[in-house]
């Protein structure tokens, strides 16, 4: 006895609608974990691009402002530009690795930045971060 033509077709619409379900979630969740991460590491990315942007654009009192209260009570922004000064001049740059973390409370990460000086060629710096009064600074 074979079976009507009809339920194969009902089976077929079953199977559809749940893989279309199952596909659609798939696509919700790897939406909804890409923004968890966009919102966890936006704001470490924007003072990390703040601060290599500037050293490449030479505005070096704005890169300084990026700078952890440690190291700003350490350097003043005189001695942080004299510093940058002598370095290599840049043309661009590129974030290529950022890393964060949550130890007892204590919210640090670490930014890889790749440069290119106008030599040529490339550099890579890896800037220490931290979490400070609320907002993420370079403490190197």
């Amino acid at each position: 006895m074979v079976p009507p033509k009809k339920s194969k077709r009902v089976l077929f619409i079953v199977l559809g609608v749940v893989l279309a379900l199952c596909c659609s979630g798939g696509a919700v969740g790897a939406f909804l974990i890409y923004r968890v991460a966009m919102d966890a590491t936006g704001p470490v990315r924007s003072t990390v691009n703040t601060f290599a942007g500037a050293l490449v654009e030479g505005d070096y009192p704005t890169a300084y402002q990026q700078l952890c209260t440690r190291i700003r009570d350490r350097v003043s922004e005189a001695d942080f530009t004299r510093q940058q000064e002598t370095q290599p001049d840049l043309t661009g740059h590129k974030i290529v690795g950022l890393s964060l973390s949550n130890q007892n409370g204590h919210v640090s990460g670490t930014a890889t930045v790749r440069y290119t000086p106008s030599e040529g060629g490339t550099t890579n710096r890896v800037y220490p971060l931290i979490k400070e009064e609320g907002n993420w600074r370079i403490c190197e």
